[in-house]
């Protein structure tokens, strides 16, 4: 079993870092049959995918509704489902995902750390519009991509939260032929190249 290393300090309680601790077990047991995550990242899956998800709580506050799309191997779905568990326990999240042996990972992971989520296995354009406060997906799909998702599951009110890597500026750039919208670029602790975006005021340009 796979434990932090002694380097990593998150900013977490110790009954958050346990169900972190059984995530990552289950993550390592499941994936060498549906690769969860890159074979050659998951001897780093510390700071590659758990603290990469967990900034974002740091960033962006839990609201009563939070949708993960293209939710995969619970990053950062799940991830931050287990950070709310403490610190916001009546954030319901939702996830979205449309390869059913991946959500059966997920719906093992949530019944046995006691989340507060709802795995949607569905195509994400497929699915009912979730009207969410804060949308989030990671490794998912280009900027314009994520905001035509967004118009459609997101409350006009609501904000995105989209981590991604060194090519976001080109991402914002093209997006914003088609789409206004405002956002802000929040420096990534693990990739000093990356940035978590949020976003908001999401309209057709």
């Amino acid at each position: 079993m796979s434990v932090p290393p002694a380097w990593l300090n998150l900013d977490v309680s110790r009954e958050t870092m346990n169900d972190l601790t059984s995530f990552v077990s289950l993550v390592e047991k499941w994936n060498p049959r549906i690769n969860l995550v890159s074979k050659m990242s998951v001897a780093d899956i510390w700071d590659r995918h758990i603290w990469d998800a967990v900034q974002i709580a740091d960033i962006v506050k839990f609201e009563e509704k939070w949708l993960d799309i293209g939710s995969g191997g619970g990053f950062p779905g799940i991830v931050l489902s287990i950070v709310a568990k403490q610190l916001s326990p009546k954030t319901v999240f939702t996830l979205i995902e449309s390869d059913q042996r991946k959500c059966a990972f997920l719906r093992t992971a949530v019944r046995e750390l006691g989340l507060n989520v709802n795995i949607i296995s569905e195509r994400i354009e497929a699915a009912t519009p979730q009207k969410s406060n804060v949308m989030s997906a990671r490794a998912l799909a280009d900027l314009s991509a994520l905001l035509q998702f967004a118009q459609y599951h997101l409350l006009p009110t609501g904000l995105c939260v989209f981590p991604k890597g060194q090519t976001w500026v080109k991402e914002i750039t093209s997006a914003q032929e088609n789409w206004s919208f405002t956002y802000e670029a929040h420096k990534s602790e693990t990739n000093p190249d990356a940035a978590i975006l949020t976003i908001k005021d999401i309209r057709r340009a």
